[in-house]
């Protein structure tokens, strides 16, 4: 049904310390094309900081998932740690770090703690509501 396509969608890239304009240049190319049958704009953001350092972001909550302390890490200012994934990578041990174990700490935090910290999180967040170009 016609109301129920979505009206934007929000495509948010790690750009791992690449430039992102090199980062985005094939997603921008290549996805307009494949969904303009859906009528929807696409939004752009990327994470100007690594997207782990929102982790950070809910100690609290990170520390219950991970089963262990954090370290060295100051939870008020998760954009200020330096490489926090591969902070996250250690303090995962054994475990790889994979898309699928990214989602599931996703799923074990809280978006309000995380913006209460982040700057750049609050800047994602503004840019899905508001629907404007953004880099967060």
């Amino acid at each position: 049904m016609e109301d129920e396509r979505p009206h934007k969608f929000v495509v948010l890239v790690d750009t791992d310390a690449s430039p992102p304009e090199e980062s985005l240049a094939q997603i921008r190319a290549n996805l307009p094309a494949r969904l303009r049958d859906i009528g929807a704009s696409i939004q752009f953001a990327y994470a100007q900081q690594h997207l782990e350092a929102w982790y950070f972001a809910d100690a609290k909550r990170l520390s219950v998932y991970l089963g262990r302390d954090l370290g060295n890490v100051d939870p008020s200012q998760p954009d200020a740690i330096l490489n926090p994934k591969l902070h996250l990578k250690h303090l995962l041990g054994a475990r790889p770090y994979t898309a699928l174990v990214s989602r599931d700490i996703v799923s074990a935090l809280d978006t309000t703690a995380i913006a209460q910290h982040s700057p750049s999180f609050r800047g994602f967040v503004a840019a899905i509501r508001n629907g404007g170009a953004s880099e967060p």
